[in-house]
């Protein structure tokens, strides 16, 4: 299974109906095959993922967040990753927003390096307890 764990990714690309963009960052947590993300940036002001990992590393995931509107988005998400050749994990998204009009899209998510400081001030900037 692939290892999520302290993992911090960036979008890539997102269908023009999603609210993340290339400012959107992710911070990745693994216990098993519970996976969890908080993530922040762009239109997000902050948002949270819960998933469950299947022994290739495939996420079935419910996410929400609050976007820079205060809007709260709810959603469902699909999400295959694939090994870079550089050894990153990319992550293709397909999602469905649960209200709204319920659009849908797919997004393209990439792991970055981010030390473990730069995690940490991420976190106290925006209040999330690690």
């Amino acid at each position: 299974m692939i290892n999520y764990n302290n993992k911090t990714f960036v979008t890539i690309s997102n269908s023009s109906s999603g609210d993340t963009t290339e400012e959107t960052i992710y911070f990745y947590k693994q216990s098993g095959n519970r996976v969890s993300a908080t993530y922040k940036g762009g239109y997000i002001k902050l948002g949270f993922v819960e998933a469950s990992a299947d022994k290739w590393g495939n996420l079935q995931m419910q996410y929400y967040h609050t976007n820079i509107k205060n809007e709260l988005i709810t959603g469902i998400c699909v999400s295959t990753p694939e090994i870079m050749s550089n050894g990153k994990i990319r992550i293709i998204e397909d999602w469905q927003w649960t209200c709204k009009h319920f659009p849908n899209g797919r997004s393209i998510l990439e792991e970055v390096d981010l030390s473990e400081n730069d995690m940490q001030l991420f976190y106290n900037k925006n209040h999330i307890s690690l």
